[in-house]
């Protein structure tokens, strides 16, 4: 095999006629880090291959960090742990996430999402970032955690700098994300702190007060659970949002059918996160040499899911044209296996609410220009999105 992608290379995009051209020729192909699988069947079989470990844990040292505060951060999140540690952290915070805790939050993130496209809704226009998809998703958190919604934009502007954690140009970004990792770290240590004196029905008090077999989180894991959630919950939601409307704002008839049919608002999240994920791989990395299919992976070789190519694969979906009418198979946008995204239920639900919202709100949406738009690698999603509609 020849062909060999650059997914340091921040011109590349992952969604390419290049990426699919290679997945009709072979299930893999090398990259600059390690190999990327391209189709369905095998993307869901590594994903919960034992073989393999969440392979992120190594970014900050394939990247040139191997010491600080962001290095020291990254190994004690969920997303690096593994093992004994992972199951038992894991394991003490489900209770916070089970889907009816979720769903009882419904009506409040139904009358969020109102409010802030009634400041707009009579316009007929919208910049989507900045007044509706920044601002909701770092309010859910806030909804969520039980913090102050007063303090979004303070949660918001560090977790924009986390999200720095995950670019391509990670080294260049360390000042800048070793600064709100120290910010939010202090912000959640005096919520927690106001929990062990004064509890409340949120999940900061759920997470202190929880225990499996006597065992409960430190303190310490507690609050980098926390800044990971706060960071990951308003990133990625933020960064979805604007994704799904892009998708269906390419695909007129579906936004308009969003609009007359809301309850199919679950079933779009899951169809745009399929085509149009912002996280555009999840990384493994073989924990003893592995031959996969042929291919043979050393102890300590990286593989990378590439996600919207595993989700368009016409040998899994035999029509994997865009329609939110469809069912299909799992998408990996939530990643797969022991390392299951925590707060899937909480972006699902969130997401659930606004778009079928916007759909309606927002009649004979078009953008407004192209927008500003982080690399298609990586996590990827939009800085600006302007868009125009006939206003409601």
């Amino acid at each position: 095999m020849t062909t060999r992608f650059d997914l340091s290379d921040p011109a590349f995009d992952v969604t390419s006629p290049a990426v699919h051209a290679a997945r009709a020729e072979s299930w893999y192909v090398e990259t600059t880090w390690g190999w990327a699988v391209l189709r369905y069947a095998e993307a869901s079989a590594l994903l919960r291959d034992r073989r393999f470990r969440q392979g992120n844990a190594r970014w900050p040292a394939q990247n040139g960090i191997h010491s600080g505060l962001f290095s020291d951060w990254w190994a004690e999140t969920l997303l690096s742990l593994e093992g004994d540690d992972h199951a038992r952290i894991r394991r003490l915070m489900v209770p916070a996430f089970r889907s009816r805790t979720i769903a009882a939050m419904r009506p409040r993130f139904q009358a969020l999402a109102d409010e802030l496209v009634d400041a707009f809704a009579e316009r007929g226009s919208v910049e989507l970032i900045e007044e509706f998809a920044e601002p909701y998703a770092a309010r859910v958190i806030c909804v969520l955690l039980g913090l102050d919604e007063d303090h979004w934009r303070q949660v918001a502007r560090w977790a924009d700098d986390l999200g720095a954690s995950f670019s391509i140009d990670v080294a260049h970004q360390v000042p800048r994300i070793e600064a709100a990792i120290a910010g939010l770290h202090a912000y959640v240590d005096g919520v927690v702190a106001d929990r062990l004196a004064h509890p409340r029905d949120d999940l900061v008090t759920t997470l202190v007060r929880a225990s499996v077999d006597g065992e409960q989180l430190t303190r310490r894991e507690l609050g980098v659970a926390l800044v990971f959630l706060a960071f990951a919950g308003m990133e990625t939601t933020r960064n979805q949002l604007g994704l799904a409307v892009q998708t269906l704002l390419r695909h007129p008839d579906q936004w308009r059918l969003l609009a007359e049919r809301p309850e199919l608002g679950a079933n779009a999240v899951e169809e745009v996160m399929r085509v149009n994920p912002t996280v555009t791989w999840v990384t493994r990395e073989a924990v003893e040499d592995v031959d996969l299919h042929g291919l043979r992976i050393p102890r300590g070789g990286i593989v990378q899911v590439l996600s919207h190519a595993a989700g368009t694969d016409p040998a899994a979906m035999p029509d994997p044209s865009f329609d939110i009418t469809r069912q299909r198979p799992p998408h990996h946008g939530f990643g797969a296996g022991v390392h299951h995204c925590l707060g899937h239920f909480v972006a699902r639900t969130d997401m659930a609410v606004a778009l079928p919202l916007l759909a309606r709100r927002m009649p004979d949406a078009v953008p407004d220009g192209p927008g500003r738009w982080l690399p298609v690698s990586g996590n990827t999603g939009a800085l600006a999105f302007p868009i125009r509609f006939r206003p409601s």
